[in-house]
């Protein structure tokens, strides 16, 4: 919630659509709940790690485009928001397509949205980089005001870079 937001208890999202709402919030596409959220990279039983922070630069370019993906989506400029998002992104079943219809309904569903993401950690895992975030969505409803729309925390995903963008890219599942 935010500084002066009223608590208001609704449901919680079905699981596409958290999915969905984590992707547009992070501005890359990420997926909490119950759609086999992978869990944190292992190592290998030979003993060499599978996972090894991500140089700084890169880390640096990841939360450059996750703020800049939550500003687009706070703008409410959708082309912008799934411009962060490889034409190739699939995760837990959900596809660009898929994200680009929630997109769309959450537009029309809230009359303002806000939304706060945090990069906690981003890793290289067998050559692919994982970022993990924390955030939170609210949105304004007419006649309800501002309500809670998702909060996650430490949702991995999976990004790429494509030509000098990184664009989420999922977990090809």
């Amino acid at each position: 919630m935010f500084p002066g937001d009223a608590p208001t208890s609704r449901p919680a999202p079905s699981s596409s659509a958290r999915w969905a709402l984590v992707a547009l919030a992070v501005g890359l596409v990420g997926a909490p709940g119950s759609l086999a959220t992978p869990a944190a990279p292992a190592t290998q039983t030979s003993g060499t790690p599978l996972a090894s922070p991500s140089p700084p630069a890169v880390v640096a370019e990841i939360q450059a485009a996750v703020e800049g993906a939550r500003q687009r989506f706070e703008a409410r400029d959708a082309g912008a928001v799934l411009a962060c998002v490889s034409d190739q992104y699939r995760s837990g079943g959900l596809t660009k397509a898929a994200v680009r219809e929630q997109l769309l309904a959450i537009y029309a569903v809230y009359q303002e949205l806000r939304a706060r993401v945090t990069v906690d950690q981003v890793q290289t895992v067998d050559g692919s980089t994982w970022l993990y975030t924390t955030g939170d969505i609210s949105g304004r409803v007419p006649f309800m005001g501002r309500v809670t729309v998702l909060k996650w925390e430490r949702q991995p995903e999976v990004a790429r870079l494509e030509g000098s963008s990184w664009r989420l890219f999922g977990f090809q599942d």
